[in-house]
């Protein structure tokens, strides 16, 4: 590489890798968080207690502790994943565990008026949480899940202690080989700004959206 312009195309490399582990990161922690959020409100022990576990665990302990344990102590047990695969799992598991309050809180937040004219329908079970208290709830869960997936993005940071070359592994390069400690850190302190921009842009608009659609649903 030859003078800044190399090191900030370098630090933009690892800013790609930051954004595919955002975007995988919150797919698995929305998929955790409805499971395990939904699970807690089930009518079956077994289930309730498999995942409030899940989420007392993943919040009671470190993501630190949580991202060696999938990169280091996993393959003593047959499971080899590449840096790239445990960050993912790592910050998936950690922040649905999160989000899964969020699920449960808000469908216990819609009316009880909901549920009773749902049953005044003779909806089943699957019915009634399909298509009237989900879609009543979602609007509820967006402000949190907003938070949880910027916290998400921060949380990739974390990803550079198994040497996966994100914008933070990739700053630290930088700054290394320049020895100039401001410029590589204060790019990529923009770069986080502008993500967590674009994840709050995309939530509100979810938001509005969502908003519009509920007259047609309530009952």
């Amino acid at each position: 590489m030859s003078g800044w312009s190399g090191y900030l195309t370098l630090i933009l490399e690892g800013a790609l890798v930051t954004l595919e582990l955002t975007i995988m990161g919150s797919a698995l922690a929305l998929v955790m968080a409805f499971l395990a959020g939904l699970g807690r409100l089930s009518r079956f022990f077994a289930v309730r207690a498999l995942a409030t576990a899940y989420i007392e665990f993943f919040r009671g302990t470190s993501i630190f502790v949580q991202l060696f344990w999938v990169y280091f102590v996993l393959p003593f047990a047959g499971l080899t994943l590449t840096p790239l695969q445990a960050g993912v799992l790592a910050l998936g598991l950690n922040v649905g565990a999160y989000a899964a309050e969020v699920v449960r809180g808000a469908v216990k937040a819609v009316g009880r008026e909901q549920s009773e004219a749902c049953i005044a329908l003779n909806l089943s079970r699957y019915q009634r949480m399909r298509h009237v208290i989900l879609p009543q709830a979602l609007p509820l869960m967006l402000p949190t899940f907003c938070n949880n997936a910027i916290e998400l993005l921060k949380g990739t940071a974390v990803v550079s202690l198994i040497s996966l070359t994100d914008m933070t592994f990739q700053a630290q390069v930088v700054r290394a080989q320049t020895g100039n400690t401001l410029v590589p850190f204060a790019t990529i302190l923009i770069l986080y700004f502008l993500m967590a921009s674009a994840i709050s842009a995309t939530m509100r608009w979810l938001e509005r959206r969502m908003a519009r659609s509920l007259d047609g649903i309530r009952t």
